[in-house]
């Protein structure tokens, strides 16, 4: 299944769908004051910190949920093991691509990601409302381990014979800034690869073709070993994404910089 559906599909779309909700910004506001101003018919918000990560701790600021977890937050959502669960937000699927990734990891196959999310729909004439559905109880079953995941030993092995992606600013990845973790830097031999350059302008994935060509000239094939990670695993998710959009398998460092530098022994890059 290809992970994007557009607005005049979601429209057509008969049967069995649940909608997530998945606004959400580093540092705020929060994403369900977005939501109870309005949101698609049907949608039920998720949110990120609760539903889509563990507390902060060692393994980072977004960990991932444990199996339990996760899947009683998705049953609360409605999400059911053969239905259609179609995820947005209302910027570039950032927080969007964190619920697809961590739906598909815990086996649920039919996910897809509203591609120019809340605003594409909008934009087409779409009705929104401010009512809070009453999902039924969903069936979803959570396995973990659906998708390729790195820990930092694997991160690192990444880098040194694959291709890492740093998903991150440029200014960040680079170490001259630096506005939520204690250490600038990045994870030695790892390639920057800021996931604003995965849309366009209309916060729509660029053509599966033009990703290609974008993640080919960071050595960033189907023939080589990819991984991808960021500041707490959420803009990995996208990158992980717009690979998948360009038929690159690749693997989520979810613990990302903010795992990486809980061990004083990890060694920083600063240069590019």
């Amino acid at each position: 299944m290809h992970p994007l559906i557009d607005v005049p599909s979601l429209v057509r779309t008969r049967g069995g769908v649940a909608l997530l909700d998945v606004r959400w910004r580093l540092g705020g506001p929060p994403g369900i004051e977005a939501y109870r101003r309005g949101h698609l018919p049907g949608a039920v918000f998720i949110d990120l910190d609760r539903d889509l990560a563990a507390p902060p701790g060692a393994g980072g600021r977004h960990p991932l949920p444990d199996a339990p977890a996760f899947q009683k937050a998705m049953r609360r959502a409605g999400v059911r093991q053969d239905d259609l669960v179609v995820v947005y937000d209302d910027a570039d699927a950032t927080a969007a691509a964190r619920a697809w990734w961590t739906l598909r990891y815990f086996g649920h196959e039919r996910v897809r990601v509203l591609d120019g999310g809340y605003h594409a729909w909008v934009d087409a004439g779409q009705p929104v409302t401010t009512e809070v559905p009453e999902a039924e109880e969903g069936d979803f079953i959570a396995r973990p381990g659906h998708l390729p995941l790195l820990d930092a030993d694997g991160a690192l092995a990444v880098a040194k014979d694959g291709v890492l992606l740093d998903a991150r600013a440029p200014e960040r990845y680079r170490g001259e800034v630096e506005p939520v973790d204690p250490v600038a830097g990045h994870i030695p031999g790892a390639v920057n690869a800021p996931t604003h350059g995965n849309v366009g302008v209309d916060g729509r994935f660029l053509p599966a073709g033009l990703l290609r060509e974008r993640f080919a000239g960071l050595g960033a094939t189907d023939a080589a070993e990819v991984g991808a990670y960021c500041g707490s695993g959420v803009t990995a998710a996208h990158e992980i994404l717009a690979l998948t959009i360009a038929g690159v398998p690749a693997a989520l460092y979810a613990g990302s910089w903010s795992d990486w530098i809980t061990d004083p022994t990890h060694q920083v890059e600063t240069s590019d």
